[in-house]
Formats: C-alpha cells, structure tokens, sequence
C-alpha cells in the first residue's frame, strides 16, 4: 500500500521564480495604472481641442484671444453661426459636397475592390507589372499642369468627375486591400466554389465581398473623410461657382472676412474691430460646420473600422 503525500505548490518551486511571480504581480497594477494613464492623457490631447473649438465658436472673440475661455464659452454669441447660414451659398455647398462625398467614395470603393482583387489572384498575367506601374504613381507625379492638360482635354472641367475621378484610386488603399484578399481568400475556397459552378464574378460579388465588410467599412471612411474634406481640385477645375463643395465655399467666405477686417479704413475704428471679430467668429464656427457630419458618421462605423484597420496587415 503506497502513502502518498501532499506537498505545498511552492515547495519545490524554485526562489527565483517564486521572486518573478511576485514581481510580476507587483507590476500588473503598476502597468494598468501607467496603461491607462496614458490613454487618458492621449484622450485629453485629442478631445479637448475639439471642445475648445466649440465654446470658441460661441464666445467672444475678444476672450478668446486674452486666453480666458479654457473650459466654459463666455460671451456667448451665435453670429457666427448666423452668418454662415445666412449666406445663401452655404446649404448648395452642402449639397454640393454631399453629391461629390457619396458619388467619390463609391467610385473609389468600387474601382479599389475591384483591382485589388484582380491583383491579389496569383493566376492572373501581368500581376506584378501592374502593381509596380500603381507603386511608381506613388513617388512620381506629372504634376498639377499636367493633371490640368489631361482633365481639359477629357472634358472634364467644371463637372463633378473632375473632383471624382483624378483622385479616385489610392494606391496605398489598393495595396491595404490587395493584401486583405491574399490572406483572407485562399486558393481552396475559390477551387471549392468553382467546383459547385461558381464563376468568378459570382465568387467575388457573393463569397469575397461579404467577407470583406470590415475592410469595405475601411475604404468607406478613408474615402469618405478624404472626399469629404477636399477643395484643391475643386478649386483648379471648377470655375461655376454654384458647382462649389461646402469646403471651397467656406474657405472663400473666410478670405472674404479677412480680406474685408484688413481692409478697413483705420479711422472706423468700430468697423475694423467689428470685422476682425466676425472673422475670428467665422474661423471657428466653420471649422465645426465642416466636421459635424464626419463626427456623426464615424460612431456608426467605428466598430467596423477599428477591426478594419488592422486588416490588410503583412504578417510576421
């Protein structure tokens, strides 16, 4: 009949890796603390300029450049505000940038997804050529002359492709894409679905592209924000001033307003200082206008998009 005996677990532990587990449970709550403190740091040095943009907005000018607004508005004032909407350009600009976000982001998404399907599918001719003619774009440009020539000569000026189709693929967004089907799509599945009769057309429109809603969410929003927020090509290839995205419109309206403080005559003193205020007032309050819709698209897709983020990654 054989004994057997109980012995403490860290009998025969060793010293030194008893000595490492206590340290390292006197480093977790340090390193939570640390962790955390951190993010709230970052979280303060992100979020507080947009709110301080906001109470600016609504402040008195004058208080804000004494540096006396830090938490609270004061001298509460919407004239900004009212100055923006009063301006009947306004509202189609809006428009204007809603028609050319919606209609650019689908272009791009479109032509993105696409090729970079293409592209990832190792069977495919001239894989490598291509995506070395995409990679050279990226270091090399013809330049803004050169753009022009080639959008006149399209006959693009003064429409919407002009603002849409210059910049519709982003190579860095193709190459983010291609590499998300190369390791998400294996050759197995496609076979798989080939021997039940599936083309390819329907493997991509009814196997890859449901499993891919994290990385169209992704491209959604690069596209988004990015189309969203320019004005440059806008500005070089649209002369209609009713064709304006808000973002131009806004822009103009504040050169109107500093161009109109700068030019005051020094007597009117009231007058001068009357216009540096609106001035002051329009370049915070549009700065809101113009993100506002951003900021409430994101909450919606965030969940998409932080997973999103991490797709298209090389793996070690």
């Amino acid at each position: 009949m054989t004994t057997s005996t109980k012995t403490h677990p860290l009998q025969h532990t060793p010293f030194r890796t008893r000595r490492q587990t206590l340290g390292q449970r006197l480093a977790d709550p340090l390193f939570l603390v640390s962790t955390y403190g951190i993010i709230a740091l970052a979280i303060l040095v992100i979020i507080y300029p947009l709110y301080f943009i906001v109470i600016a907005s609504i402040s008195d000018p004058n208080l804000v450049q004494q540096g006396k607004v830090f938490l609270v508005p004061r001298g509460i004032t919407f004239d900004g505000y009212a100055t923006i909407f009063g301006t009947s350009t306004i509202v189609r600009g809006f428009l204007n940038s809603v028609l050319y976000t919606a209609v650019g982001t689908a272009v791009s998404v479109t032509m993105i997804l696409c090729g970079a399907y293409a592209l990832s599918r190792k069977d495919m001719p001239g894989r490598n050529l291509f995506m070395i003619l995409f990679v050279i774009t990226m270091f090399f440009d013809g330049g803004m002359i050169a753009r022009y020539l080639v959008v006149k000569q399209l006959g693009m000026l003064d429409t919407i492709w002009a603002v849409v189709l210059p910049g519709a693929v982003g190579v860095w967004n193709l190459v983010i894409a291609r590499t998300f089907f190369e390791q998400n799509l294996s050759p197995e599945l496609r076979e798989a679905a080939q021997i039940d009769g599936a083309s390819d057309f329907r493997f991509f429109f009814g196997i890859a592209l449901p499993l891919s809603k994290s990385l169209i969410v992704l491209m959604v929003m690069f596209h988004m924000v990015a189309n969203w927020n320019a004005f440059f090509d806008a500005m070089i290839y649209l002369s209609d001033e009713s064709k304006y995205p808000l973002q131009l419109i806004l822009r103009n309206v504040l050169i109107q307003s500093q161009a109109s403080a700068g030019g005051m005559d020094m007597a009117s003193m009231d007058s001068t200082a009357a216009a540096q205020k609106m001035g002051e007032l329009l370049k915070y309050s549009m700065i809101v206008v113009s993100t506002i819709p951003l900021l409430i698209a994101f909450p919606f897709l965030q969940r998409h998009f932080v997973k999103g983020a991490t797709l298209g990654a090389l793996k070690s």
